[in-house]
């Protein structure tokens, strides 16, 4: 398993970094990245505590990220606070998206997959068809996302997808020690989203090559 969006207690997460480091070993990750809720007040002090956690490498057979989730960021604000952060240092930037569960501004999509320092656009929701066209464009993944809520849009963003050609990844969102997973759940998550078992497999490899390209 390779989870490219997961959060700790330095946003609203339950565990510190090596505990959820820890638990992802266990459950068989290659790779996670930490990816804590972040703007303009806390972006530093993010990047900087992810990028400490690389320690963590050393000990254990796993690859660790420093990311952030810009969330909630107001839409013109998203291309230069991602800028600023992939220039912190930043392994990888997540843009939280426009999920039907929470109010995320309109127009929060369009600045995500239009903008050259985002990797990947998390939940998001009934996303256009000319924004997923945008995300194939500039080489933005679409996430298929593990999480309650946040997952009941999963079918269409997975369709779209599909049909326009754009890069789809499966990742947990992960807040507690349960809502880590294998490979085999993401399987399901993948098919239950309507992938065929091909593109499914397609999709779990995609986090992979999206390391290979940020890293």
């Amino acid at each position: 398993m390779i989870d490219l969006h997961t959060h700790t207690i330095f946003s609203d997460g339950e565990l510190i970094p090596s505990e959820l480091v820890r638990r992802a070993v266990i459950h068989g990750y290659k790779a996670i990245a930490l990816t804590d809720h972040a703007d303009y007040t806390n972006l530093e002090q993010l990047i900087e505590a992810g990028q400490k956690a690389k320690y963590l490498e050393n000990e254990w057979d796993i690859r660790v990220l420093a990311g952030v989730e810009l969330t909630h960021v107001p839409p013109r604000k998203i291309a230069p606070l991602a800028k600023k952060a992939k220039e912190l240092g930043a392994d990888i930037v997540v843009v939280h998206g426009e999920t039907i569960s929470e109010p995320v501004a309109p127009g929060t999509n369009s600045e995500s997959v239009a903008c050259e320092y985002v990797d990947i656009l998390a939940h998001p929701g009934l996303i256009s068809e000319e924004d997923v066209e945008k995300a194939k464009d500039n080489n933005v993944c679409l996430e298929i996302t593990a999480r309650n809520g946040h997952n009941r849009t999963n079918g269409h963003v997975a369709r779209l997808a599909l049909e326009i050609g754009a890069t789809i990844l499966v990742n947990t969102d992960t807040h507690a020690p349960e809502d880590l997973i294998t490979d085999e759940t993401a399987m399901k998550i993948a098919m239950g989203a309507g992938l065929t078992e091909v593109r499914a497999r397609e999709a779990l490899k995609a986090s992979a090559k999206k390391i290979a390209e940020i890293v």
